[in-house]
């Protein structure tokens, strides 16, 4: 019995050092549907991986920022990511912002996101853009693990 524990307990342990190291990279997403990074993200927060952002990350991808923790994400260099309000399609198929979904998606993103874009005139139908020297202000710099895996 003692010997099951023992290897109970080692692959408990390869397990977590697994986890740990596990890196996700996101390098050119436009987003999409809030709920659908909603699920995506909360399942990324409970796995423990650390979120590269190494290019885009556009609309609903950057719900990132706030589900998942601060220290769990970095940036490189070529970090760009872009807000804009949420919005549906109306009777005649043009896009309407969706002020409800908007005021959602803002109080996602921690309080030094939302002072930027708050700073920015908040989020309206014209994107953002968060890079360079003021998002490497925010989060740590990262450097490319060729372990990545894109998402």
């Amino acid at each position: 019995m003692k010997f099951v524990t023992g290897l109970l307990a080692a692959a408990l342990l390869f397990a977590a050092v697994g986890t740990s190291h596990a890196v996700v990279r996101i390098a050119d997403d436009r987003g999409g549907r809030i709920g659908t990074y909603v699920d995506k993200y909360q399942g990324l927060r409970s796995s423990g991986e650390t979120v590269i952002i190494d290019g885009l990350c556009a609309s609903a991808c950057t719900i990132v920022l706030g589900a998942v923790p601060h220290d769990k994400i970095c940036v490189t260099s070529n970090a760009n990511l872009g807000f804009h309000a949420a919005w549906d399609f109306g009777a005649n198929g043009r896009a309407v912002t969706n002020p409800e979904a908007t005021q959602m998606l803002y109080s996602m993103y921690p309080s030094q996101v939302r002072r930027w874009i708050a700073h920015r005139g908040g989020l309206t139908p014209r994107m953002i853009f968060l890079r360079g020297r003021q998002l490497a202000g925010m989060y740590k710099p990262c450097y490319m693990d060729a372990q990545a895996s894109a998402h």
